[in-house]
């Protein structure tokens, strides 16, 4: 029963999180798929794979091109060649994109449920969530 509060609470506060950003989404036109993908590619990292983008985003390519036309289409990336490859496609992301990446994140920051927990809590948090990521990666 532990197990399933957890789960529970767990998608509570992701679904809540949702819901309070519905304006900011509505505002750069973005869907919830589309925040994910765009919070997706860091640009502190080379620009992703196309099969880098599904594996982060745990879809499949159809979806993914969906989801990246609707990016493109809003000035926020470019799928561009992959130097290291010639056959494969990169996200990248446009001036505007890391823009309105920047504010996505910091719009959720102000506004998540996790933000009552203090920095003891955090980073409690922070470990536990990754030893259950690193269990389940297999």
């Amino acid at each position: 029963m532990d197990l399933l509060a957890v789960v529970a609470a767990a998608f509570e506060a992701e679904m809540r999180t949702t819901v309070r950003l519905h304006p900011f989404l509505a505002e750069h036109r973005l869907t919830p798929a589309t925040a994910q993908a765009l919070w997706a590619i860091d640009p502190a990292e080379p620009p992703p794979s196309m099969k880098v983008m599904t594996d982060r985003l745990h879809c499949n390519a159809p979806n993914l091109t969906f989801l990246a036309n609707q990016l493109i289409d809003r000035g926020l990336v470019t799928r561009d060649t992959d130097p290291a490859d010639r056959r494969s496609r990169v996200l990248a992301l446009t001036v505007r994109g890391r823009e309105v990446r920047d504010a996505l994140i910091r719009a959720t920051l102000a506004i998540t449920p996790y933000a009552v927990l203090d920095s003891d809590e955090l980073a409690q948090l922070k470990g536990l969530l990754s030893r259950v990521m690193d269990a389940s990666a297999g």
